[in-house]
């Protein structure tokens, strides 16, 4: 990758962007809207959820980047309101968002992304939304990248930001992020919103090729309770202000980078997800195939029987050996392996009780790992999810009262 460090700045890290955030009304309190800022139409890419209902924004947003063939100049994000089975009014509000944010910047309308995070079934109000656009484009700065991070959140107990520059022999360039998510964690994708930059200069096309790579393995393997939302979007914009070009050479440190800070985003999703004491790494090895693999680690991390066990710390390995049963995958059970941390409990057939003091006393920590192994192959998969609490339930019963 060369020599590479983690920086401040977000979104803004890169060269080029600004953002803001600010309150307009839609949420009782606290900042509501952000706008992250190329400050030129650029290349863009997106990836959406696989959710066949499909909010208005989304919809919005997949057809602009059809009609301006990858190019965009800003990301406009409103939370307290998902704008999601609200028909043709929905759909007109979305575009209004669009519409306002081209006004304020000096571009057509094809070139905004619009995204909105909140409670599905309720009437975006447009009035707000768009004076809350005007506001947020006035305040557009480097420094505005904490704000457009915060103007994100839903249950959030927090920001959540990464960025990283990236030295090679021919110059430098950085990457930056910020997303949002707590629950609804399942993607493909899951209930989470991203909006990823990069000062490089890169075409559309490679761009959506690196984006659809590195959220493959990284917002694409966490789960927090096996939802998919209505809205879920990973945006990336590349300013193209840095002085690298992305060459056939370049990408694959491109992708990795990208990669880098989706990941690190991905997993503060599931680390500060709705009601979470633990962030549970789960390996799944020794597969037929990268799917098979892929599947058996996400049954493990959808396991509620899993994920109630690490809550009371209780290294059950019964519950993952049983998990990976049903994954629907090749799996042969006296060659299996089971292990909490460091701690081995059951390989090929036999288990071994004696360790289950060791294995419950890594199940106290608050980073949990576990590793499973199939048996029957070569290939491998991580997937990162978190313990359910009581918590969890409390705030998803209130969610609406």
């Amino acid at each position: 990758m060369g020599t590479n460090d983690w920086i401040a700045g977000g979104v803004t890290a890169p060269a080029g962007f600004r953002a803001a955030g600010v309150a307009c009304g839609i949420k009782p309190v606290g900042l509501d809207v952000a706008i992250v800022d190329a400050g030129i139409p650029t290349s863009a890419a997106a990836v959406f959820t696989t959710n066949l209902v499909t909010a208005a924004p989304v919809l919005v947003s997949k057809s602009h980047l059809r009609t301006s063939s990858g190019r965009a100049r800003a990301v406009i994000i409103n939370s307290g309101c998902a704008n999601a089975c609200t028909g043709e009014e929905g759909l007109a509000v979305a575009q209004s968002m669009a519409n306002a944010g081209a006004e304020c910047l000096g571009c057509d309308p094809v070139e905004v992304l619009i995204a909105s995070t909140g409670v599905i079934g309720v009437n975006l109000d447009g009035r707000l939304v768009v004076n809350g656009i005007a506001n947020a484009t006035t305040a557009l700065s480097r420094e505005g990248h904490d704000d457009a991070a915060r103007a994100i959140l839903t249950t959030d107990i927090g920001p959540k930001e990464s960025a990283i520059r990236v030295g090679l022999d021919t110059g430098e360039f950085r990457v930056g992020g910020m997303t949002k998510g707590a629950g609804m964690i399942e993607p493909n994708m899951a209930t989470m919103l991203a909006v990823l930059t990069t000062d490089v200069r890169i075409t559309a096309p490679d761009l959506q090729k690196a984006l659809t790579a590195a959220v493959a393995d990284t917002f694409n393997a966490i789960t927090v309770d096996g939802e998919c939302s209505t809205n879920d979007s990973v945006f990336a914009l590349a300013s193209g202000a840095g002085n690298i070009e992305i060459d056939k050479d370049s990408f694959p440190i491109f992708v990795d980078t990208l990669k880098a800070v989706a990941r690190q985003l991905a997993v503060a999703i599931v680390r500060g997800a709705e009601g979470a004491n633990k962030l549970v790494t789960i390996r799944a090895h020794g597969a037929r195939t990268p799917d098979e693999a892929r599947r058996a680690a996400k049954t493990l991390a959808n396991s509620l029987l899993v994920k109630t066990a690490l809550h009371g710390g209780d290294p059950n390995w019964g519950r993952l050996v049983a998990a990976v049963g049903r994954a629907g995958v090749t799996f042969d059970p006296a060659r299996a392996t089971v292990q909490i941390g460091d701690t081995v409990l059951f390989e090929h057939g036999h288990p071994f009780d004696e360790a289950t003091p060791t294995a419950a006393a890594h199940l106290r920590g608050s980073d949990i790992k576990i590793h499973v192994g199939l048996g029957v192959g070569a290939y491998e998969a991580t997937v990162w999810t978190c313990d359910l609490s009581a918590e969890y339930v409390r705030i998803n019963s209130e969610y609406r009262t």
